[in-house]
């Protein structure tokens, strides 16, 4: 139950990012878009933590910082897997550095008031 609860947390801080982040968008239905946030939650339970320990000499020089950068990271795998070539959900992003990067952050802020209701 815990697991559903976070993957809809996820959907809904995924549609704020596309809805305020120009060049992240989504075309696709309903059960895409829970699919493509339950790949997010996915990604973040296993290549996150992967990633995170592999950065952590520069997550430790920028104090943190390059957290936001391995977020971004994350959300561009998955909207890679997400690609016409992959699954074909339709999550699709203009550009590695400012949709990626603004829509991974638009998350991480969303997903930090969210969470208060987890509790």
């Amino acid at each position: 139950m815990k697991l559903i609860f976070r993957v809809i947390l996820m959907a809904a801080a995924l549609w704020v990012a596309i809805w305020l982040v120009p060049g992240l968008e989504f075309d696709g239905g309903p059960w895409a878009f829970f699919l493509v946030s339950a790949l997010i939650v996915a990604a973040n339970f296993i290549i996150k933590p992967i990633l995170n320990l592999l950065s952590l000499p520069f997550i430790l020089l920028t104090f943190g910082l390059f957290l936001l950068v391995t977020n971004a990271l994350v959300l561009e795998f998955v909207i890679w897997l997400s690609g016409p070539d992959r699954f074909a959900l339709g999550l699709t992003s203009t550009g590695f550095f400012w949709a990626t990067f603004l829509g991974a952050l638009v998350i991480s802020v969303v997903r930090m008031v969210l969470d208060r209701f987890e509790r």
